[in-house]
């Protein structure tokens, strides 16, 4: 029974990172990492029963320090990468590890929920993504689509692009690129983009968007004050190869054509506080997702800029003569940009908002108060987009 409302979880710690599971495309699962200076961090698997409407959750002990970013292997279901705070010499830096799950918790969770005396097991360390010569980890991408085998690190002011070999046991740094310029340059974060035979990344650094090269290392695209503070995030359009959105500081969510980068194509101003986290949608992507410091989650349909601006087409042979004259007048009106619902589960900061890689309609959200909130796309616009 498919329900719309929403399912939420405590994890009774501070969290601000999130990832989807990528590899495993048939189980509904999400990875969470706690922020705590008092307690040993955690990871937890958030396993979603859609049949059942229940979370099935497993947590792995993450003891090195507290998590500000996670990202799972786009190949090997065990395998995740964080960046993680830890004190050297009386100074916090952030690093960043590849880990291994326990063999039997790859698969789907078979605990029963309120077996609350699940035991907390470890995470088998990879290897460390050696930064000492490059800065504070900010964030890991792994090649989208690809073996596992390529990951790309920011550090700081530096791009760092990794082979993993021997098992993802030993990180070769293969290339590398440093942002030139005065001042305090430092990568907020970054995207690594699906298109163009994955060659090219997106980063933000203060106010600027960039596109880079991974085969040359160059910077291809800038575009200066992308927003008018901090950009928090990055996401391109799953189907349009040169379609990019960013979000920030000044409450905006911006769409880019990264071929003319001198105006936005489009800015979606809903938000009243900073925008952490911007999402497309996988399969849909007029569904925009984002999250932000006023406690709120925004699902917008962007239909107007998504890759099928008037709709669903229609086989004209399905049609009688009548039908196809008013989908006729259909086809000349692109559908208006909206917003469909705006979520109010959370009651404090929304860090991480990420899509399912298993059910196109269903998403977490993540609250710094670690509240994890699983929803759906309102069931009446499913329809409206499948039909």
């Amino acid at each position: 029974m498919e329900d719309d409302a929403p399912v939420i979880y405590g994890l009774e710690f501070q969290a601000r990172a999130l990832t989807p599971q990528t590899a495993e495309t048939d189980a509904i699962r999400f990875l969470v990492g706690t922020q705590s200076l008092r307690y040993d961090n955690q990871i937890h698997i958030i396993d979603f029963d859609d049949e059942n409407n229940i979370i099935n959750k497993n947590v792995l002990l993450h003891q090195v320090g507290e998590i500000w970013h996670i990202s799972a292997s786009p190949a090997d279901k065990g395998v995740l990468a964080t960046c993680y705070n830890k004190t050297s010499d009386g100074k916090v830096v952030t690093c960043a590890a590849v880990w291994r799950m326990p063999k039997e918790l790859e698969s789907g969770s078979h605990e029963s929920p309120d077996d609350s005396s699940s035991n907390t097991q470890t995470l088998e360390l990879l290897c460390h993504l050696d930064n000492t010569a490059h800065g504070n980890m900010a964030c890991v991408m792994w090649e989208p689509m690809g073996d596992g085998k390529k990951i790309i690190s920011l550090a700081d002011n530096n791009i760092l692009l990794w082979d993993l070999q021997e098992s993802s046991t030993k990180a070769v740094l293969s290339s590398s690129s440093a942002l030139e310029g005065k001042g305090q340059l430092r990568f907020t974060s970054g995207r690594w983009s699906p298109h163009h035979n994955c060659t090219q990344i997106a980063t933000a650094n203060d106010t600027t968007v960039r596109g880079w090269d991974t085969r040359s290392m160059r910077q291809i695209y800038s575009i200066e004050n992308a927003h008018g503070q901090l950009v928090r995030d990055l996401d391109f359009n799953p189907n349009k190869q040169y379609y990019l959105a960013s979000c920030g500081d000044d409450c905006k969510v911006k769409f880019w054509d990264t071929r003319n980068v001198t105006e936005p194509v489009k800015t979606l101003e809903e938000h009243s506080h900073w925008v952490w986290n911007v999402r497309y949608n996988h399969s849909h992507d007029q569904l925009i997702l984002t999250g932000s410091s006023d406690s709120r989650v925004i699902l917008s349909n962007m239909v107007s800029i998504s890759s099928e601006p008037f709709g669903h087409m229609v086989d004209d042979d399905e049609l009688s003569d009548q039908e196809e004259q008013h989908q006729e007048e259909k086809i000349k009106e692109p559908l208006q940009d909206s917003v469909i619902a705006t979520y109010e589960e959370h009651e404090d900061s929304v860090y991480a908002v990420e899509w399912s890689s298993a059910d196109p309609w269903l998403f977490a959200s993540l609250s710094y108060d670690g509240r994890l909130v699983i929803n759906r796309v309102p069931r009446a616009l499913k329809y409206h987009i499948l039909l």
